[in-house]
């Protein structure tokens, strides 16, 4: 009993905040506070007429394609090692990939921004926030692969070897469409964490800004507040609908293989 209240109590403290952001996103006043004034929609409105709003959802979403992209092609690769080949140092070379995880992300992105300005004297663009976040999203990229690869029976693939297939035809043939829901996966967790990402971003960011940044400069002009409760809102709508796609993808590659679900996403 103790602990199903814990839980309850624990799930309202995390996520009473994100429903109060459709709550003022729909209120008609521009103070964020009880009693709300009424209902409108006017907020949505203005965001549909924010010329600088727009060039930075676009810019965000550029570099989130990208990061996904090159996420998901290291992490296939590593995944794919980790599980089928075996040579020295591969745990200690698996952990090293995968300590980002645990770094702080003001300590990465101060670090990226020395060495970008300081030491390799580049400028500042999309390209420097897109290879800090595939820094970042690989390793989530890898966890979720890792799964997909080690559910894989290794006998299909010698199968396909003795039946004539080279490595890498084997490969496309018989192992790609096995894990294809957790590339599906990764693709869309790193997505997310991109378009969500703002520290990096905001140490990272050109004459562009991303999204979050954008988000971040408003938050100055108390009128705008509304104004960015009713992006939060779209933005939590579109992150639950990804991890709600991404779970899907994954339950179906459990089924697919056969593997006991033993927990994910949702």
């Amino acid at each position: 009993m103790k602990l199903r209240v814990y839980a309850i109590a624990y799930l309202i403290f995390l996520y009473a905040p994100i429903v109060l952001l459709p709550l003022f996103a729909f209120n008609d006043g521009t103070v964020i506070a009880f009693p709300l004034q009424g209902f409108s929609t006017q907020w949505f409105s203005e965001l549909a007429t924010t010329t600088a709003l727009h060039t930075a959802v676009k810019n965000s979403l550029i570099i989130a394609s990208l990061t996904a992209i090159f996420s998901t092609i290291l992490g296939v690769c590593a995944a794919r090692a980790g599980a089928m080949a075996h040579f020295p140092g591969k745990r200690g070379i698996l952990g090293f990939v995968m300590l980002p995880l645990v770094l702080p992300e003001i300590i990465v992105a101060v670090s990226l921004l020395i060495v970008l300005r300081q030491i390799l004297g580049l400028d500042l663009s999309n390209w420097s926030i897109i290879a800090a976040h595939v820094l970042i999203c690989t390793p989530f990229s890898i966890a979720i692969l890792n799964g997909a690869f080690q559910n894989i029976d290794p006998s299909l693939e010698e199968a396909a070897l003795d039946l004539g297939e080279s490595r890498w035809s084997a490969f496309r043939l018989v192992i790609l469409p096995l894990v294809t829901p957790g590339i599906i996966s990764s693709l869309l967790i790193s997505f997310t964490i991109s378009l969500d990402e703002f520290i990096i971003a905001f140490f990272l960011t050109g004459s562009n800004p991303t999204m979050p940044v954008y988000i971040w400069g408003l938050l100055r002009f108390p009128a705008s507040i509304p104004v960015v409760m009713a992006l939060g809102t779209i933005l939590v709508a579109l992150s639950i609908l990804l991890l709600t796609l991404a779970e899907i993808a994954r339950r179906r590659g459990l089924a697919r293989t056969g593997t006991k679900d033993t927990g994910g996403f949702l």
